[in-house]
């Protein structure tokens, strides 16, 4: 895979369809990999005319890993000097991508801490962005999309000591956040979680990325001067960002849309890859290019 750099970092990236059909970016979520995007949910999008592009946020798959452990403790006391980076700086790494391939503007779509990411692209990037969606994530505002006792427990499990126990807590950690109105399927989740942790298992930059999410301002208030066609794609049943995060971020922009999905929680099984394409392109083409 290549590697584009800036921002003082590397970021490797994927790509695929045709590079004369529109630029869609994808941004990933917390601790995951580009691989984590379902291989045939992106090839339907490059058959739907669009030029993926994937790439790892900064502390996941092959991209630069930082140092330091965040303080928690401190950081839910609103103490953040611990915080490495915040999420406009991963925001930044999405730009200096998009600048090496040369491209001046593009669609993306952001789920969960990718969501966030994509919030803060269309707020502070706006001349560089031509539609925007946000999937099962939200605003910063500390009062909407609060998960589940169950889910924070996943998400702070203590890291594994070997390859058999980490595969073993990303499968429990990924059936805990599941959508309850589809089947999960447990060999498809297996191969997941040991190709993620064959390819890069670090748990630390998970830590950091999460201190990201923590550490940053609400983005209310920026989302309110969004103008492009923004979407807002949420679960109904999503235990890690509640539904009320998707709501809040809707309200924020105006003339956005909002598409509820019942069953779905904090995945994307693939039962509704047709529904959320759809939406995605309807929305790609209320743009003004």
């Amino acid at each position: 895979m290549p590697t584009a750099h800036g921002n003082g970092i590397d970021i490797e990236y994927q790509t695929s369809g045709d590079p004369a059909d529109p630029p869609l970016l994808l941004v990933m979520g917390l601790g995951a990999q580009l691989i984590a995007w379902p291989e045939g949910f992106v090839q339907q999008l490059a058959a739907r005319g669009f030029f993926t592009i994937r790439y790892d946020n900064r502390d996941s798959g092959l991209s630069t890993k930082f140092e330091g452990t965040p303080d928690f403790a401190a950081l839910f006391g609103g103490d953040a000097s611990s915080v490495p980076y915040r999420i406009e700086d991963m925001a930044e790494d999405a730009i200096v991508l998009l600048d090496e391939l040369g491209v001046a503007g593009t669609h993306v779509v952001g789920v969960s801490m990718g969501g966030m990411i994509t919030q803060a692209l269309v707020i502070n990037r706006p001349g560089r962005f031509l539609s925007a969606c946000s999937i099962m994530s939200t605003t910063g505002d500390r009062t909407v999309g609060a998960p589940t006792g169950e889910a924070v427990a996943a998400l702070l499990r203590p890291p594994a000591a070997d390859r058999e126990e980490a595969v073993a807590a990303s499968l429990e950690g990924s059936r805990v956040i599941s959508s309850p109105g589809f089947p999960f399927d447990v060999d498809l989740m297996t191969r997941r979680a040991e190709a993620a942790y064959d390819r890069s298992y670090s748990p630390d930059g998970t830590a950091r990325q999460l201190a990201a999410i923590l550490g940053s301002p609400d983005r209310t208030e920026g989302l309110h001067r969004v103008t492009i066609p923004f979407l807002v794609i949420h679960g109904e049943e999503d235990p890690l960002v509640a539904v009320s995060g998707g709501w809040a971020t809707a309200a924020a922009v105006s003339g956005s849309e909002l598409v509820l999905i019942p069953g779905m929680g904090h995945d994307l099984p693939d039962a509704v890859w047709d529904l959320i394409i759809d939406a995605i392109v309807a929305n790609t083409a209320l743009a003004t290019v």
